[in-house]
């Protein structure tokens, strides 16, 4: 693989000159030294050729000074005015002797070099290749500058992806912004499902395709093995439709394979092979899969540490409500997207021989810590709760309980006990967001009443006692529900408990409704328990 314009490689080449014997010369020795020549007899058709739309701009240009139209100098000033041809070269080249005043005027105006007649061959075609040398080192360094901000950029898109649909369409755009072509991305999720995204250049969009589950084994298979870093392997055609039928890339493909851990799957990049111009272009497309491959592993981890902890939340809470005679449940868990750490939110219901008990709460704090100590509490509540402590005396032994194993950690949790009967409910609300009890006739309004949070040290009062009719209905929502960055909570706990006024009466489809309206890509845990006393 050779870097793009080595030194001695043949280039287009401009010559304008209105002498035709003097052109005749320039150009067959050009041509003979294996260059390509475009001829003009003057500058205004010199420059014309240069702004003829879509085609390729000469590697560089040999002006006469002395043109019957405008002068050289002038060709070369517009020349280099251009930003669309400033980076072409020019030679000036002269029939007569000029001064040293009239060298200076020419390179000044930008020209690279300047020759006075006769030429001799040899010096011509030096002079050219030393600027030829000179411009294509430019140029190169010019275009790994650019490529080296895109890799940036794009390392930066790829650490940023919150998930791997996102990241797959960040690394996949980002190889193709990189060597401008098209690109393909295949690698594998924690639940082994393979992703394989592709697009078909850097404006195009990025689309996910239908893969085979053994793909990325076998594109293993052409590279790294078991080992880690990145490595590439020149794929034909026909291999890679037989890897790959389904992707887009219908040539020679340079494929990188990367991973950064030992026993893990890795990453695999495939670019077509004329787009890998050098070792320069080979060298920055490993390093986006080095990046990408670090990226991805960093986004499986969590999956799997989040998948983890949210299995070990799951079994804190209850696995249902008990069957209560007098009393309809409906109760629904949501945890927060998938990128959110875990939070402390928690329910409970149970039977006790003072009627049935209900609470809500919260552990402060979004981590594995925090649903810890939610189970914690939980347990605690029921074990007080079963030995027939008033709502009131279990928030203060819960109180004791965190100032002992858990100091510093605040929590909130409402306990509603309903008597036999359903007649009338304790409510003790230690800082949590209030209940909501909508009488039969409709009306409805939120349980104000409520003592500190958990884990200030300070004591509760008795539970609040309120009457109840047949058909009340009890609302006990966690903060994640209703809460909204920028917004008053007064707002949205109008508008929490207009819906539940409003709402259907079956407490499931109730459930439903509002999570529907309410609780859609909340960063937050979700609880919330309705309650019918019929």
């Amino acid at each position: 693989m050779n870097d793009m314009g080595l030194d001695g490689a043949p280039a287009t080449v401009l010559v304008i000159d209105d002498n035709e014997t003097t052109r005749y010369v320039l150009t067959s020795w050009l041509r003979r030294a294996g260059h390509t020549v475009i001829e003009a007899p003057d500058g205004t058709s010199g420059l014309e050729l240069l702004a003829t739309p879509g085609a390729p701009l000469p590697e560089a240009s040999i002006i006469d000074v002395n043109l019957p139209d405008i002068s050289g100098f002038e060709v070369c000033e517009r020349i280099k005015a251009d930003p669309r041809t400033a980076g072409v070269p020019v030679i000036h080249v002269s029939a007569t002797i000029m001064s040293p005043e009239d060298h200076a005027r020419g390179l000044q105006g930008g020209a690279d070099a300047y020759l006075n007649q006769p030429i001799d061959r040899d010096e011509l075609l030096a002079t050219l290749t030393a600027t030829l040398r000179y411009t294509r080192a430019w140029q190169r360094a010019e275009r790994l500058a650019n490529r080296l901000r895109t890799l940036n950029h794009t390392t930066l898109d790829v650490y940023k992806a919150v998930g791997f649909h996102s990241f797959a369409a960040a690394a996949t755009t980002g190889a193709a912004e990189l060597l401008s072509c098209p690109a393909t991305l295949v690698f594998l999720t924690p639940q082994n499902q393979v992703v394989h995204s592709m697009t078909e250049g850097p404006e195009a969009t990025c689309r996910l395709l239908p893969s085979h589950p053994q793909a990325l084994y076998l594109l293993t298979t052409q590279a790294l093995g078991t080992g880690t870093g990145a490595e590439s392997a020149q794929i034909p055609q026909a291999l890679w439709r037989t890897l790959l039928p389904a992707d887009q890339l219908r040539e020679d493909v340079t494929l990188i394979v990367a991973r950064t851990k030992r026993g893990r799957p890795p990453l695999c990049l495939a670019v077509p092979t004329a787009s890998v111009r050098g070792t320069d272009d080979l060298e920055l497309i490993q390093q986006l899969a080095n990046a990408c491959a670090l990226s991805l592993e960093s986004l499986r981890s969590y999956a799997e540490e989040h998948t983890l902890a949210l299995t070990l939340q799951k079994t804190f809470l209850p696995e249902g409500l008990p069957t209560v005679s007098g009393v309809e449940m409906a109760f629904r868990y949501v945890p927060a997207s998938a990128q959110t750490e875990i939070g402390g939110d928690f329910y409970e219901a149970l039977e006790t021989e003072d009627g049935l008990l209900v609470a809500i709460g919260d552990v402060a704090g979004h981590s594995l810590a925090a649903a810890v100590v939610m189970g914690e509490v939980r347990h605690a509540l029921r074990a007080y709760a079963l030995e027939g402590h008033p709502p009131h005396h279990i928030q203060d032994r819960i109180e004791t309980l965190l100032a002992h194993s858990r100091p510093g950690v605040t929590v909130t949790l409402c306990i509603v006990l309903i008597e036999p009967g359903g007649r009338r409910i304790h409510v003790s609300n230690a800082g949590h967001i209030p209940p909501l009890l909508v009488h039969p006739d409709g009306s409805a309004g939120f349980l104000v009443e409520h003592g500190p949070l958990l884990g200030l040290g300070l004591a509760h009062s008795p539970a609040t006692v309120h009457n109840t009719a047949p058909n009340t209905r009890l609302v006990l929502m966690t903060d994640g529900l209703v809460e909204e960055r920028n917004r008053n909570i007064d707002e949205s706990l109008e508008d929490f408990r207009a819906m539940v006024v409003s709402g259907p009466d079956d407490l499931e489809k109730l459930c439903d409704l509002l999570l529907h309206a309410l609780g859609r890509d909340k960063d937050d845990d979700i609880a919330l328990l309705a309650l019918r006393l019929s």
